[in-house]
């Protein structure tokens, strides 16, 4: 079996609204990678009992919390789908997604000319 066969797909979808199973946080899904593709300094530093596994997709968000909006790097097991499903309020969601529509926003066309 390759390495390639071993990937798992994506549980969450560009555009979905989720929340971090551990931490007060929520955001929309703009990229996702197969599995960890962040540094080792970053992984690093997050403590051992709760630093999850490199092999799963690992979504960037566009994130919020209650002081402030910020991009998230998350992996699939620490993410929930978020319940309420409303909307993001972080000021980068306007350029890279349309409508909400029943907890996922619609991702934006770009054209190259």
């Amino acid at each position: 079996m390759n390495d390639r066969s071993r990937l798992r797909t994506a549980k969450f979808q560009i555009g979905q609204v989720v929340r971090h199973r551990l931490f007060p946080f929520r955001g929309v899904i703009f990229d996702v990678d197969p599995e960890f593709a962040n540094t080792e300094e970053w992984y690093n530093a997050i403590p051992e009992e709760v630093r999850p596994r490199k092999d799963q997709p690992f979504y960037h968000l566009l994130a919020e919390n209650a002081e402030a909006y910020y991009v998230a790097y998350v992996s699939e097991q620490n993410l929930v789908a978020d319940p309420q499903g409303g909307p993001v309020e972080h000021p980068k969601v306007p350029e890279l997604f349309g409508e909400l529509e029943n907890g996922r926003y619609q991702p934006r066309r770009f054209y190259m000319n």
